[in-house]
């Protein structure tokens, strides 16, 4: 029988969990999610667990740790410490891992976090098709969900798409309704939404599954190639077509911004410009044929980590998500493979980091915080079912 410090340890960790879930679950409000997470926070002292397997997190927290004061020292570093100290407000989100590792424990609490993704980024997709309702659906006014930008629009629906084939394929899910209509609903507004980064990113992650899973698959590549050329609406087929055309004037502004951001990396290669600062600076880098002036960021997750803060933070970054993929693989291995009772979530954890990284090649996702925020919650996955082994 539970003591009543017991009883009243776990309620606290109860409301914890639903509070850090409930943050997950908002982003569609940056405000919403925000205030959730200050109140995960400000509860943290009596919400998390007293068993914290700190030195089976550390292959995370390391990383994760270099990251921040390698931000700390590109803000030190920077020309202008005054814009560049803004960005110090990104360790507030990245909070959202280290919540996750005290917060969530164990097989069935991570399912539910996972199926609160999978269902907030498919109720986002539906809210996108009923855009077109409204005039949204061609290339100057794309569905965007509830959120101010296409980008971040199908960068959540991304995620929770690669978590939702997961959970089909190696859950054993398949027999359930409501997820074929989710898949449906977020495959479509994904190629409603016309952002090709995520269009590359899920082709080439469901090609790493295909291979992985059934490699018979492939054969079926080329008759579903030819049947969307037949069957796509013309300005689709266009859009797809442009992928490659280095002529399309996004794709080649995309090679100027490349060629800007290594001039900055060689310039200062171990702290960066600073954060905040390569969308000022951009013009001094800019090459005198990029279509244009200005831009928000590189368009490159790696880029604009290594341009703004310097190779080590890129380094970091890099470190963090392979410690966390690798963590993902050793569980699935660990546990029976494919036939292991949680490999739909290691696997949805390295399909989903996979995707996310492919697209960050032709996007600054990781800046987005509506997208970073899930991004962190699978990051910690194969760890918190790993600490819940240890009950």
């Amino acid at each position: 029988m539970q003591s009543p410090f017991e009883a009243s340890d776990s309620r606290a960790q109860r409301a914890g969990y639903w509070l850090f879930v409930s943050h997950i679950a908002t982003i569609f409000s940056i405000a919403a999610s925000n205030i959730l997470l200050g109140l995960t926070l400000l509860t943290l002292p009596w919400s998390r667990r007293r068993d914290v397997p700190w030195q089976d997190f550390a292959p995370l927290l390391i990383p994760l740790g270099l990251y921040v004061l390698l931000l700390a020292g590109s803000i030190v570093a920077s020309s202008d410490p005054r814009t560049s100290v803004r960005g110090a407000t990104e360790v507030f989100s990245l909070a959202t891992l280290v919540l996750a590792l005290l917060l969530v424990r164990g097989e069935r609490q991570v399912r539910i976090a996972v199926d609160a993704v999978i269902l907030v980024a498919t109720l986002l997709a539906g809210v996108g098709l009923a855009q077109y309702l409204f005039g949204y659906g061609d290339i100057e006014r794309r569905i965007r969900g509830s959120f101010s930008h296409y980008m971040t629009f199908s960068g959540v629906l991304l995620i929770g798409d690669l978590l939702l084939v997961s959970t089909m394929v190696y859950g054993g899910r398949w027999r359930s309704l409501w997820r074929w209509a989710a898949l449906a609903i977020l495959n479509v507004a994904l190629l409603g939404s016309l952002t090709r980064n995520a269009w590359v990113a899920l082709v080439l992650t469901l090609t790493v599954l295909v291979v992985l899973r059934a490699p018979r698959l492939l054969l079926a590549y080329l008759p579903a190639a030819v049947l969307f050329v037949v069957l796509a609406p013309v300005p689709l087929l266009h859009r797809v077509m442009s992928i490659a055309d280095l002529r399309d004037p996004s794709n080649y502004d995309r090679l100027c911004m490349l060629e800007a951001g290594l001039a900055m990396i060689r310039e200062r290669p171990l702290f960066g410009l600073g954060p905040e600062l390569v969308e000022r600076r951009y013009a001094i880098y800019r090459s005198p044929a990029a279509p244009r002036y200005e831009v928000p960021h590189l368009h490159n997750n790696l880029l604009e980590l290594a341009a703004e803060r310097g190779l080590p933070a890129l380094a970091s970054y890099l470190w963090l998500t392979g410690a966390s993929m690798a963590a993902a693989w050793r569980g699935f291995r660990r546990e029976g493979g494919r036939s292991g009772r949680r490999a739909d979530l290691y696997v949805g954890a390295m399909l989903a980091l996979l995707a996310f990284n492919l697209a960050g090649l032709f996007e600054n996702n990781w800046g987005d915080t509506e997208v970073q925020r899930p991004v962190l919650f699978v990051l910690a996955i194969p760890f918190c079912l790993r600490a819940g082994e240890r009950g």
